[in-house]
């Protein structure tokens, strides 16, 4: 592990709070202006996931931040106009074009890859390249069907071509279409700007670790490297050139690092209550979570029922400034169904009150029917300021 020169700032619990939330595009008004790309470019990347309930994972993201954008507006504004790709980043991501070069070193090495998981017949991989050149945009049903007919796993080898040639970035994503990932080439579909390796590795990382710590605010190294899934010796060798500088927090037992515009000014203003997806950026790394908002908080969605504490996909709260309680979502035509609540005292009744009401007209639903809360005692008052919201 990299030895870090003395830290610029010591900043408290509170502070650091402050400052992921702005850098997170939380506190002070929104970019309206900028919409959904906005939000996009300044998160650096947005995490892709199957699971849909009030909505899907990277709907939720603008969501959070600007209100109750439109569903199609959300996708046109990801997908429109060569705007973003999707990649292996934190997970799988959408990602602002612009990042593209940044991930010149990870395409190389999956290019390196002495084996892979599926065989591939000789042939196949050229054959795929060329239907795209002839026909694309296509998806994988178009290049000759996803599957084998088997389990999931049991891709069909077009559908292994086309994912190789996505890691090794001759074809990109250019859209989802009914969760179809919709493949092209990259010299069609992106701007020509952006479409070449040319930064070697150090370079791709030291871009990459002062972006992560800009959409951070400040970070400890396992934060940072986190961001877009690098490991710990890569942040090693670039941080000292990242322009990232060391702070120390009250309370955090490791090493920090902090953008320098983030210290520049005391982070001020307020910000909308709302439901966060269990994948949003601000949340998405269980031991930050802990260690800014002392709240703990686990995706459940892949944890046997029975061990389930609160619920499949139970949506964080956010209101002012903290994490005040759960919500497991679910739809029943035009109900939003509150499978589970839970909430941290009697001051989270009206913020999740509120934010359960504005969920449920953003997806069309006129109506909330709460099952289980956590605090019976709590359950009235929470049904109440929830008519009172939809009132």
């Amino acid at each position: 592990m990299t030895s870090a020169p003395p830290p610029a700032a010591e900043l408290s619990t509170d502070q650091a709070r402050r400052i992921a939330l702005r850098a997170q595009g939380f506190l002070g008004a929104p970019d309206r202006r900028a919409g959904v790309p906005g939000v996009l470019r300044h998160l650096g990347a947005v995490q892709l996931d199957t699971i849909s309930v009030l909505a899907r994972s990277h709907e939720l993201i603008p969501y959070a931040r600007l209100g109750a954008v439109g569903r199609r507006t959300v996708e046109d504004a990801y997908w429109s106009a060569g705007r973003s790709f999707e990649y292996w980043s934190h997970a799988a991501c959408i990602l602002p074009v612009e990042e593209w070069p940044h991930f010149a070193f990870r395409r190389r090495a999956y290019r390196s890859r002495p084996h892979w998981h599926h065989d591939l017949p000789d042939g196949a991989y050229e054959t795929v390249i060329k239907q795209l050149r002839a026909e694309g945009p296509l998806t994988a049903t178009e290049l000759g069907g996803a599957k084998n007919g088997g389990e999931w796993w049991d891709w069909s080898a077009s559908k292994v071509a086309v994912e190789r040639a996505l890691m090794y970035g001759e074809v990109v994503c250019t859209e989802r279409r009914s969760w179809k990932r919709v493949y092209d080439l990259a010299e069609r579909a992106l701007p020509d700007a952006v479409l070449h390796d040319d930064l070697d590795d150090a370079e791709c990382l030291r871009r990459l670790v002062a972006l992560a710590g800009q959409s951070l605010g400040v970070g400890t190294r396992a934060d940072i490297a986190d961001y877009h899934r690098l490991r710990g010796e890569q942040f090693d060798a670039v941080v000292a050139d990242s322009g990232l500088v060391p702070v120390t927090v009250q309370g955090w037992a490791k090493p920090a690092w902090a953008d320098p515009a983030a210290l520049a000014s005391e982070p001020r203003g307020r910000h909308r209550t709302t439901l966060l997806s269990p994948f949003d950026s601000l949340v998405w790394e269980r031991a930050r979570t802990e260690r800014i908002f002392g709240f703990t908080h686990r995706l459940e969605a892949y944890v046997p029922k029975p061990k389930r504490i609160h619920g499949y996909f139970a949506m964080p709260l956010l209101a002012g400034g903290k994490l005040q309680g759960r919500a497991d979502p679910a739809r029943e035509g035009s109900t939003l169904v509150a499978r589970q609540v839970s909430l941290e005292g009697k001051k989270a009744v009206a913020p999740m009150a509120e934010a359960l009401a504005e969920a449920a007209s953003w997806v069309g639903c006129t109506d909330v029917r709460l099952e289980r809360v956590d605090a019976p005692e709590l359950r009235g008052p929470l049904a109440q300021e929830i008519a009172r919201a939809l009132a």
